[in-house]
């Protein structure tokens, strides 16, 4: 069998149990014709780059598959029906990715720095991204300089 990432972009108006479902039928599918899902990331609700059917946003959902390619054809003739799903797209890896995707790390890896700053805004001198900054004061002013000259 062969591998596959499966990734689909819900309509922004659903709801996250909505969403779960739509991955939910998406294994079945996939279980139902001799294949294998071997993780399942909901990516969450992110920004598009441009307007997909009037969509700013979307939800975000992979899969990764072990199947042979006639029960991936079959799944994304079922994604292609569903007037949920307005992108879809499936790719054959050589070898599934261990541990948390790239995307997944990157969330937690947000959140973390959303946790460091969370505490009061003082201009980014609490050791923040922008804490090794020097201060306004430390550099002349233009109009200080014109009026020298």
């Amino acid at each position: 069998m062969a591998l596959y990432e499966h990734v689909f972009l819900a309509r922004q108006d659903l709801a996250q149990a909505q969403v779960d479902t739509l991955a939910e039928n998406a294994a079945k599918i996939i279980t139902d014709n001799k294949g294998k899902v071997v993780k399942t990331e909901s990516w969450g609700l992110r920004s598009l780059a441009y307007k997909i059917a009037k969509n700013r946003k979307a939800h975000y959902v992979m899969l990764e598959i072990d199947a042979p390619g006639a029960v991936v054809a079959e799944l994304e003739r079922q994604t292609q029906i569903n007037e949920d799903v307005i992108r879809y797209m499936t790719v054959k890896v050589d070898e599934l990715e261990t541990g948390p995707t790239v995307m997944m790390r990157k969330q937690e890896r947000d959140r973390e720095r959303r946790g460091d700053r969370e505490g009061g805004r003082d201009g980014g001198r609490d050791g923040g991204p922008r804490g090794d900054r020097p201060d306004r004061g430390d550099r002349p002013r233009r109009d200080r300089e014109e009026e020298a000259a």
